[in-house]
C-alpha cells in the first residue's frame, strides 16, 4: 500500500466519523486533518513537470483548508455556544449507515466512470466521489450552521480530490476559483452564524422558517 492509499483511506473514515460525529468541536478538528491531509496528495500524485503548481495548490489547500476555516470555525462555536448537534434531521445512526451505503454507491460508480487516463490510484475516484456526498449529507441533514459550512468544506475536498485525477493537465486556476467560491462561503456563513444566535440565542436553521413577517 503506497502512500496515496493510505491517504484516500484516511479520508474515506473520516467521512464515516464525520457522519456519527456529534460534538462540533470534533467535527472541526476532523476537517482540519482532512484539509492538511488533501495538501500532501497534489504531490505524492505529482509526476513530471510543473512541480511548482502541484506544491503551490497543495500549500494553499492545507492552509486555508486545514488552518484558517478551522480557526475561523472555532472562534464562531465560542461565540455561540453551541458545542454539539443535538436533533439532526437525520440521525447519527442512520446516517452512518447512508454512509456505508453511498461508499458502496461511489465504489461501483468509480470502476465504471471513463476517464481520461488512469488515476494515480484505484481509490482515488471513489473516496473523492464518496467524500462530495458526505459534503452534500452534512448540508442537507444537519440543522447547526456551523455543521452545514462543514458540509461546505467536506464538499470542497471531495471536489479537490476528484481533480487530482487531472493533475498532470493541472486545471489550478479552476481549483483556485472553487476554494475561492467555498472561503467566501465560509466567511459569510461565519457571519450568518454569529448574527444568528445573536438575535434568536441559537443556531439551528431549520427554526429560521418559522419566521413570519407581522401583518400590518
Amino acid at each position: 500500500m503506497n502512500a496515496i492509499e493510505t491517504l484516500l483511506i484516511a479520508l474515506v473514515l473520516t467521512n464515516l466519523v464525520l457522519l456519527g460525529a456529534s460534538r462540533l468541536h470534533n467535527a472541526i478538528r476532523i476537517v482540519a486533518l482532512q484539509g492538511i491531509g488533501l495538501g500532501v496528495l497534489p504531490i505524492l500524485a505529482h509526476h513530471g513537470g510543473m512541480l511548482w503548481a502541484a506544491v503551490l495548490l497543495g500549500a494553499g489547500s492545507a492552509l486555508i483548508k486545514g488552518l484558517l476555516f478551522p480557526a475561523m470555525l472555532r472562534r464562531a462555536l465560542r461565540e455561540t455556544h453551541g458545542h454539539r448537534e443535538m436533533e439532526p434531521f437525520i440521525g447519527f445512526n442512520l446516517s452512518l449507515l447512508c454512509g456505508v451505503g453511498a461508499l458502496a454507491l461511489s465504489f461501483w460508480l468509480g470502476a465504471r466512470l471513463p476517464l481520461p487516463w488512469p488515476p494515480v490510484a484505484d481509490l482515488l475516484v471513489p473516496a473523492g466521489l464518496f467524500t462530495v456526498w458526505t459534503g452534500l449529507f452534512m448540508i442537507v441533514a444537519r440543522r447547526k450552521a456551523i455543521t452545514q459550512v462543514l458540509g461546505f468544506i467536506v464538499l470542497e475536498n471531495g471536489i479537490f480530490t476528484l481533480g487530482i485525477v487531472l493533475v498532470e493537465a493541472m486545471p489550478l486556476l479552476v481549483e483556485l476559483g472553487v476554494l475561492l467560491d467555498i472561503f467566501v462561503a465560509v466567511f459569510v456563513m461565519g457571519i450568518i452564524v454569529f448574527n444568528i444566535n445573536r438575535e434568536f440565542d441559537h443556531i439551528n436553521t431549520d427554526q429560521l422558517a418559522a419566521l413570519r413577517e407581522d401583518a400590518p
